[in-house]
């Protein structure tokens, strides 16, 4: 049976959700989970990238989410949201687009994501 939409998109939110506490328990990669940035491979399976969330150096920058928005397009979730950086006084924040595949067991199996460059978002 597919999954609901609704339970697609609590699979990406799961992940954009770690990217702030950095506590990716909640977040079911599948063992096979790559991940595309920008063109580059930055995550080669899910424990790579599981490892990444909860320890990476070049997620430790984000302190907030907002603007989050998701739209399911067949087992994708297209989403698009702002990630707020460190130094806080600073009010920088990049707007990042990215598009998980959710298996029907509700296991993401594959992540792209692209962004912009950090600027003064209020």
């Amino acid at each position: 049976m597919a999954l609901a939409d609704a339970d697609r998109i609590a699979a990406a939110r799961a992940y954009v959700d770690a990217l702030v506490s950095h506590d990716a328990s909640a977040v079911r990669l599948d063992p096979g989970c790559t991940r595309i940035e920008l063109g580059v491979k930055t995550g080669r399976s899910g424990d790579h990238i599981r490892r990444s969330l909860e320890g990476g150096p070049q997620f430790k920058l984000i302190h907030r989410i907002s603007d989050f928005e998701a739209r399911v397009d067949g087992a994708v979730v297209h989403t698009t949201y702002y990630v707020h950086v460190h130094p806080k006084p600073l009010g920088l924040a990049a707007r990042v687009t990215e598009s998980f595949d959710v298996d029907d067991s509700g296991a993401i199996t594959a992540i792209v994501a692209g962004f912009s460059v950090p600027r003064r978002k209020a």
